[in-house]
């Protein structure tokens, strides 16, 4: 899928949490429904990082390409080291290693790791980088072009300084779910987790598939290519992704939302 479909999925996702954690009777804070919907969102466009042409490869200039070309190179030797006979020839890395439920559980651990042992400006870092995905992903028109990226970079930085100082308040989140002395923060991996997941649940979509369970095989093949039967996978940027899946996205982003915060 394109960047815009996968950052509402992320978004709609983590409201979904919510809207589940309320109706367990564990209603979210405030703050923790929308910082971790923005970072699902932006955490949505994560896997890509093995593509030189993903959204996310220009959302930080040339830091980012360069992260990119390094990212599909380690993929695509990893592809050739593991895989097995029934997997096919490739030339690159895209949709291997990153686009797997190990990277999203390594993701999320190293995110939580650097939250709780960085100390605030660890914090920030990652409320930074998340919420610069979450606009590149998000506003996806509105954000291209080079012009525009120091008013993203911008926006994100006063963005995730307001935020962290919300959650910082007494009540409001800073401490949900884990609520022992120094694990403050350690929450931030599960959005981001929950937004690869989500990012490869939609990949397996498409015509291509995506190898969500490696390194797990499957017959043949290591690298298997998850997903429905052939007939109902579709083309990334088709008009199954902009006409149906977005608007039902926000549909059920916009549902969660209500349900989370208690209005239905």
């Amino acid at each position: 899928m394109m960047g815009p479909a996968h950052s509402l999925s992320g978004a709609a996702a983590w409201l979904g949490v919510g809207a589940a954690a309320a109706a367990a009777g564990h209603t979210m804070p405030w703050p923790v429904l929308l910082v971790g919907a923005l970072i699902c969102a932006g955490a949505a466009l994560a896997p890509d990082l093995d593509h030189k042409a993903a959204t996310i490869s220009r959302s930080f200039g040339p830091l980012s390409r360069w992260v990119c070309e390094i990212v599909d190179k380690l993929s695509y030797a990893v592809y050739k080291a593991t895989k097995k006979q029934g997997d096919p020839r490739r030339s690159g890395g895209h949709r291997t290693l990153t686009h797997t439920w190990l990277w999203a559980a390594l993701l999320g651990a190293g995110a939580s790791a650097i939250a709780i042992t960085g100390g605030r400006w660890a914090v920030l870092a990652l409320l930074f980088v998340h919420m610069v995905l979450a606009i590149e992903g998000l506003l996806w028109r509105a954000a291209r072009g080079s012009s525009s990226d120091v008013l993203v970079w911008l926006l994100a930085a006063t963005s995730a300084w307001i935020l962290a100082g919300v959650l910082d308040k007494p009540g409001n989140g800073a401490d949900w779910l884990f609520t022992q002395p120094g694990q403050e923060y350690l929450w931030l991996g599960l959005p981001i987790v929950l937004g690869a997941l989500v990012h490869d649940i939609g990949d397996s979509l498409t015509v291509s598939g995506c190898p969500i369970l490696w390194p797990i095989p499957i017959g043949r093949k290591r690298w298997y290519p998850l997903g429905p039967p052939k007939a109902m996978r579709f083309r990334a940027g088709s008009w199954v992704e902009l006409r149906v899946l977005m608007p039902v996205f926000m549909v059920l982003g916009g549902v969660g939302a209500a349900a989370a915060l208690n209005f239905i």
